[in-house]
């Protein structure tokens, strides 16, 4: 979920006026060029002599335990990337969702019902007043700007399209990460939340890995960092810093940047370009100007491990839908209830007979300036959960239609990320794909490192 935190579209899309709000789904308006300066609360930092390697873990949580507020979109998460850290003085171990759709890194503090950091019991922890240089002017990249409390401390404010929200108080403390020296970081320290998930039982907050100026990455000054994601539970891993990787043949894509300030392009998110799309053998005829910003900003395409599923504009999902149907004809049974979209953007539903492999379906190739990523086998298709017909369950395509959301952008989630090495290599502008199996490249990177 791009800025917020827990799981499965994993947090993501901006849900219009309402919900132009942290997310790499946001289709805010930019205000700012991203800038990698450290905050005035963060001690500045130099580039690690040597890269750091953390666990990765794929958490499934339940969902749709609470119901929609009126006015919000029906999605909802149910998978997320965590990682375990310490913040504070003497340390506590919180797992956070990893999010490189947002900026604001967060901690849900003293909650009585959910794992949460105890501010109070930290001798390091300060919030931070609207005074403040860090509230008046390195929030600019937020989609909402902060404000001032009844203590005139600063006020920050988290909404996101699947209907999960927070607030609290921008604050920093120390944050600590395996074994390398803490770091003082702002974040914030949420007195409030709410999921339209049941929520993530493991994870306390949300670690914010876009190029905004209130990042984790922009604070800590990593130019460098790469993850793999696993299609289990804990064999994944996250790289922050560099290291010669013979093993994995990286292909690279540039980042793509606007100077100007767009209404519907985000100038912090991981933005490239898509050149087309393949299904099997056959090239989507798919015009090159839709795969192009257009003079609002709108059709960026975002890489962003905070979304679950990939979405793509209307036109795109058509072309990919139309022939999708036609090569799985007499392999795949459509659902044909037009009433059926899952998770309000999913509309290209199958059934599959219980207790039976999936059959083999045509890859979905995303081709990229200079890199491709191939979505093949279990990827493809998604299981909906609680959905039986006779004795047929209900999979889905899992690529959306952006237009339903509604959404202005092309998004990567994190779904077809798994088992994909990705390095977001901003010294170079530019990030690299290269397929490989998580749980052997982790082995691998402890040989090498």
């Amino acid at each position: 979920m791009a800025s917020s935190a827990s799981t499965s579209i994993l947090l993501i899309f901006p849900c219009f006026l309402l919900f132009q709000a942290f997310h790499s789904l946001s289709m805010t308006t930019a205000r700012t060029t991203a800038t990698t300066t450290t905050t005035t609360t963060t001690t500045p930092t130099t580039k690690r002599d040597k890269p750091l390697v953390l666990p990765l873990r794929t958490q499934k949580v339940a969902s749709l335990s609470l119901p929609s507020p009126p006015n919000k979109l029906l999605f909802h998460h149910n998978v997320s990337l965590t990682i375990t850290l310490s913040v504070g003085s003497p340390p506590q171990n919180v797992s956070l969702v990893l999010d490189t759709g947002s900026e604001l890194s967060w901690l849900l503090c003293d909650s009585k019902t959910s794992p949460s950091f105890r501010p109070r019991a930290s001798s390091s922890y300060s919030p931070i007043p609207c005074s403040s240089p860090t509230c008046r002017s390195q929030t600019r990249d937020l989609p909402i700007p902060a404000s001032c409390d009844a203590s005139r401390l600063c006020h920050v404010a988290l909404s996101y399209a699947d209907a999960s929200s927070s607030e609290g108080t921008l604050a920093a403390d120390l944050f600590s990460l395996g074994a390398s020296p803490p770091l003082r970081t702002a974040f914030g320290c949420m007195a409030a939340s709410y999921s339209s998930a049941a929520g993530d039982p493991a994870a306390a907050g949300m670690l914010g890995m876009n190029r905004g100026s209130l990042s984790f990455v922009s604070q800590t000054n990593t130019r460098r960092f790469s993850y793999c994601i696993s299609d289990r539970d804990s064999s994944g891993v996250l790289l922050l810093g560099h290291a010669a990787l013979s093993f994995l043949p990286l292909n690279y894509t540039p980042l793509v940047d606007i100077s100007l300030p767009l209404p519907y392009f985000d100038r912090v998110a991981y933005s490239v370009q898509l050149e087309g799309i393949r299904v099997g053998t056959v090239l989507l005829p798919i015009p090159k100007s839709v795969l192009v910003p257009d003079h609002t900003g709108a059709g960026q395409t975002m890489v962003d491990s905070g979304t679950q599923f990939t979405f793509l504009l209307g036109a795109a999902y058509d072309a990919l839908k139309i022939e999708f149907l036609r090569q799985t004809k007499g392999v795949l049974t459509p659902l044909d209830e037009p009433s059926f979209v899952f998770q309000g953007a999913f509309d290209a539903c199958f059934r599959v007979p219980e207790r039976r492999p999936l059959p083999r379906v045509p890859a979905v190739v995303l081709m990229f300036r200079g890199a491709e990523v191939e979505v093949s086998g279990e990827r493809l298709l998604y299981r909906v959960a609680g959905e039986v017909r006779g004795g047929d369950g209900v999979w889905c395509l899992t690529f959306g239609n952006s237009d339903l959301v509604p959404l202005s952008a092309f998004v990567i989630g994190h779904h077809h990320q798994q088992n994909v090495w990705v390095e977001y290599d901003l010294e170079n502008g530019r990030l690299g794909f290269a397929p490989v199996r998580c749980d052997l490249a982790s082995q691998r990177l402890g040989v090498v490192l």
